[in-house]
């Protein structure tokens, strides 16, 4: 056995687990506060969280750290870098300020390497959850990112938010930051959306990347759920008022 195989075994030949590291990356600009965009978003991650956690139960090849960036005035962490997903608490975020998404994939870039990330290393997932465009410079930021190999490599996901997030420019640029033809941003237009995409990417695609085998973007993708709201499918949506459609 190489000493590779040796190293990668706990004692006993038991396959010692991957770290995996998910980074929510949340709007709390000011928009964020129209139609209790804010309020929704908090509740759906904190919803999520528990369903994280059972994903990771579920895959003993993966040990699941999550991390949270808000980008406002300025970009800060909410918590400390390396957090397992059984003790994540999400501390609701309040909005205000304008969109420091460029400072926030800087500071993503910062850590995405050693000591934090190490050769056992998971690919990273990267949730981005904003309903607009940046006020800074986003491809400095960028930059920056893709200039690490752990950046490279990190599945990069969009959850959108509300109509001024489905703008050619907005969409663009989501999907530059996605990297990735396969995926597709995820559009959100009303609380109920929201809560199925945050809940589906803390889930479906935690469990892709964490699997023994691995997933391609092609197979995330191909487990991507149909995020139209239930008043949409059955015409309903266009009958009601948008206070009552709580549509963004």
């Amino acid at each position: 056995m190489s000493e590779t195989a040796i190293q990668a075994r706990r004692p006993g030949g038991r396959l010692a687990s991957r770290p995996l590291h998910f980074i929510w990356l949340v709007d709390g600009s000011g928009s964020m506060r129209v139609d209790g965009k804010i309020q929704a978003l908090n509740q759906a991650i904190r919803e999520a969280i528990p369903y994280m956690r059972t994903a990771s139960r579920e895959n003993p090849h993966a040990t699941v750290f999550v991390n949270a960036i808000r980008f406002a005035d300025d970009a800060q962490w909410l918590g400390e870098k390396l957090t397992p997903v059984s003790e994540f608490r999400w501390e609701d975020i309040e909005a205000g300020g304008v969109t420091a998404l460029g400072e926030a994939l800087t500071m993503v870039g910062d850590v995405l390497q050693p000591p934090l990330m190490t050769d056992r290393a998971l690919p990273p997932v990267i949730a981005l959850v904003t309903d607009g465009l940046p006020t800074d410079d986003f491809q400095a930021g960028l930059d920056h990112l893709m200039s690490k190999p752990w950046g490279r490599q990190a599945v990069r996901i969009v959850v959108s938010i509300g109509e001024d997030a489905i703008s050619p420019e907005a969409q663009d640029l989501f999907r530059t930051f996605i990297g990735n033809d396969a995926l597709s941003p995820f559009q959100a237009n009303n609380p109920e959306i929201l809560l199925e995409a945050i809940r589906w990417v803390s889930t479906a695609v935690l469990k892709s990347v964490s699997s023994p085998v691995g997933q391609t973007a092609e197979s995330i993708s191909a487990m991507e759920p149909d995020l139209e709201s239930p008043a949409t499918q059955t015409g309903e949506a266009e009958a009601q008022p948008p206070e009552e459609a709580h549509v963004w």
